[in-house]
């Protein structure tokens, strides 16, 4: 019997428009160590109807950009103009995954360091517009310790400015 859900598909599945995505494929396969798990080519060769990654286990879709199936209007965030929409992963080292995406190719967003919510964080923009943090889990607080940071940070903040 089928499954209604695939195996290995069970929860939120980020699918990124990417143009070109071929070349997006491989920045993944290199910044972020993404094993491909298919990719479909339109009928004419030229672009990524669909394809599947895996990036530490966790699956993402990608495709090339089909303006003439959305109304003629370009669906990447380059031609967007940017995107609303941070892809988030927990690492072990994300200053590791950081800095190997910013070698091969991503453009530093927000540099890694340590948050008041207990993580150590850091942020990139890819070459094809989508915006990735990466966190390290560093420590554990209560609602009560993460609000009087949270206060702390923004005061540093606003006395720096």
């Amino acid at each position: 019997m089928v499954s209604p859900i695939p195996s290995g598909r069970e929860g939120l599945i980020p699918h990124l428009v990417c143009s070109p995505c071929t070349e997006a494929i491989q920045f993944y396969q290199k910044a972020f160590g993404a094993e491909s798990l298919g990719c479909l080519m339109s009928p004419d060769g030229e672009r990524v109807m669909h394809a599947e990654l895996s990036i530490d286990g966790k699956v993402i879709y990608l495709a090339d950009d089909f303006p003439e199936y959305c109304g003629g209007a370009a669906q990447n965030p380059k031609a967007l103009g940017g995107t609303p929409v941070t892809v988030h992963r927990y690492v072990k080292d994300c200053d590791a995954v950081y800095n190997r995406a910013i070698e091969a190719g991503a453009t530093p967003k927000m540099p890694t360091s340590d948050m008041f919510w207990g993580d150590r964080y850091g942020m990139v923009t890819d070459p094809y517009g989508h915006s990735w943090s990466f966190a390290t889990h560093q420590r554990e607080l209560s609602p009560a310790e993460m609000q009087q940071a949270m206060v702390e940070a923004f005061q540093q903040a606003d006395a720096q400015q």
